[in-house]
């Protein structure tokens, strides 16, 4: 796996559109000092964060995922992959980026797209290969699509002035 700074770069650099570039900071980094390097991951923009998620979050969550023995294994199955209701309760941290890096980087922008994991479909909708005319034949869809995703959509969508 490449570094965190080697992809940060690619997120930033190659892939991110240009009306975006300085606007849009990658953000993941593990506490030395706790167990196991856990850490945290966020999406800025212009330094305010948009979506964070930080291990952490995950046993703050013990009211809806009552720790037992299988608490972990548990928090892995249905966290495999991002959705909103992750996103919303910051649930991830910065391997869930490493992992949605590998696979963002790894498939065409139409596979990303429609990625059952959220932090992909984000890192699509940011992407530079996603062009003005897709953005407007996406802006239909829209409403149906989870918050975080009309909040990503709208970013993008003002970034390029289409809405």
């Amino acid at each position: 796996m490449a570094t965190w700074s080697g992809i940060r770069h690619k997120l930033e650099h190659d892939y991110l559109a240009e009306p975006l570039r300085g606007h849009i900071q990658y953000y993941a980094t593990s506490y030395s000092k706790s167990p196991d390097h856990e850490g945290r991951a966020a999406i800025r923009l212009d330094g305010r964060e948009m979506i964070s998620g930080c291990y952490w979050n995950n046993w703050n969550q013990a009211h809806f995922f009552p720790k037992d023995d299988k608490y972990e294994r548990r928090m892995k199955e249905e966290f495999a992959f991002m959705d909103d209701t992750a996103i919303t309760l910051g649930v991830f941290d910065q391997r869930c980026f490493y992992r949605a890096f590998d696979e963002f980087d790894n498939q065409s922008i139409e596979e990303s797209l429609s990625s059952e994991d959220m932090i992909v479909r984000i890192f699509a909708l940011l992407d530079r290969r996603v062009g003005k005319r897709r953005l407007l034949k996406m802006k239909d869809g829209i409403e149906n699509e989870s918050e975080t995703i009309k909040m990503f959509f709208s970013i993008r969508a003002n970034a390029e002035h289409i809405i």
